[in-house]
């Protein structure tokens, strides 16, 4: 099978390193990849978002499958694009239709769906320029903390949690009169604050059945502790140890079953990935939000413990029939730890040589790259998060530590990392 993997982060460096190991993939090409996932087929040289060099590489290389790894391409419809093609009438594509992106792309949509389907999550209401004053009314009278959410992408940093009502303010003004997100924020969703554990549900679908891959927490502030800017995530862990059989019979319930089965009541096309970020609040699961793709960096720990063939997996889902598929998953713990860039989430730059990186660190890690790029025969810094490091062990803080053994071993200008990814779980 030739396979086609949109994307160039740490998500597709792990996605190149698993679909490589299937004996059932036969050439592996990535769009635009990264040094890391060279390693594993032929990087080419366009964007997600150039539908029409994704086109012709499909008939140029005879590609059976593509596999979509970041959210823009899906939400402004790669899946439809390449569905209406009549040449391409037998190519598999892992993403849901352009419509059934909104689930990610649209906060509105997506807390919409949610009411329709009785899904547990936070109260809300949406405004716009058009009932800003009304928003105001709203927010003053809100209690606190409050969320202000934008309603489009905006690269996991759309999401402002205030503390008093006057930031709330002068962030509700930011989004929608001084388009602090750009068009993402034309819509801001306002919800309310919910207090626990924040966790990733992972399920991959076929539009009718799913299967629940390992799930995941991720940490998104820079600091340690959970302080500072968000950022796209600074590490993750897996297993969650809060997710225990009862607490994921709960999720499966009240949150997965209803998901799969409104996408379907719906007539939604959706094939592929649904990310269901939790928090769980006295034990019990609310939606904070969807994604469309996998997350990232918890790709970097779900697919290390997948012990599935996902091609296989893969080639179920995209044919309707993840009915016959069973996960299995590899009982040890993992953890990965992201090193940044210097000035991250903020200004920084690029350009700085990495070392350390391609040591080989015996079975129990994997350096994944992020942000890289070649010049000069060198990898070198190109981004806010550089390189994951993952690791197994026996539990997640051993984990945590044999990752931060291996990043006592890398190193470029600025290098920046977390060494408290799972503290709470200490």
């Amino acid at each position: 099978m030739n396979i086609l993997l949109l994307g160039s982060g740490g998500r597709e460096h792990a996605l190149a390193w698993k679909l490589s190991q299937s004996p059932n993939c036969t050439q592996l090409f990535i769009a635009p990849g990264n040094p890391g996932t060279a390693q594993f087929g032929k990087n080419l040289s366009f964007s997600v978002t150039d539908f029409e060099a994704i086109t012709n590489c499909c008939i140029e290389e005879k590609i059976d499958m593509v596999i979509v790894g970041p959210e823009e391409p899906l939400v402004k419809g790669i899946y439809d694009h390449l569905k209406i093609n009549p040449e391409l009438k037998q190519l598999l594509i892992i993403g849901p239709s352009q419509y059934g992106a909104q689930l990610e792309g649209s906060k509105a949509f997506a807390k919409a769906f949610m009411q329709r389907h009785n899904i547990p999550t936070a109260a809300y209401k949406e405004f716009t320029l058009d009932n800003y004053a009304e928003g105001v009314q709203y927010i003053q009278q809100h209690n606190l903390p409050i969320v202000l959410k934008a309603d489009g992408l905006a690269a996991g940093k759309g999401v402002v949690i205030c503390q008093t009502h006057i930031e709330a303010m002068a962030e509700f003004e930011l989004m929608i009169q001084q388009a602090k997100f750009g068009d993402a924020s034309k819509k801001v969703v306002v919800e309310e604050f919910l207090s626990g554990i924040e966790l990733s549900v992972f399920a991959l679908t076929d539009g009718e059945h799913y299967v629940l891959l390992p799930n995941a927490k991720d940490y998104k502030r820079i600091g340690e502790g959970d302080t500072g800017l968000n950022t796209g995530g600074m590490g993750a862990i897996s297993p969650v140890p809060l997710a225990t059989p009862a607490f994921m019979q709960k999720v499966e319930e009240q949150i997965v079953k209803p998901t799969i089965k409104g996408l379907q009541s719906e007539k939604i096309n959706y094939t592929g990935f649904v990310f269901i970020g939790l928090i769980s609040v006295n034990d019990n699961p609310y939606v904070i939000e969807y994604n469309c793709r996998m997350g990232d960096p918890e790709t970097e720990v779900v697919l290390p413990r997948l012990q599935n063939d996902l091609v296989e997996l893969l080639t179920a889902a995209a044919n309707k029939q993840l009915a016959t598929q069973t996960i299995l998953t590899d009982p040890r713990a993992a953890a990965t730890i992201v090193a940044v860039s210097a000035g991250y989430p903020g200004n920084f730059e690029k350009g700085f040589v990495i070392s350390g990186h391609n040591e080989h660190y015996g079975k129990q890690s994997i350096v994944f790259q992020a942000g890289t790029t070649e010049k000069e025969g060198e990898v070198v810094t190109n981004g806010g998060r550089v390189l994951c490091i993952t690791s197994y062990a026996n539990d997640i803080q051993e984990a945590v530590n044999t990752s931060l053994d291996v990043l006592s071993n890398i190193n470029y200008e600025g290098i920046t990392y977390r060494t408290d990814i799972g503290y709470e779980f200490k």
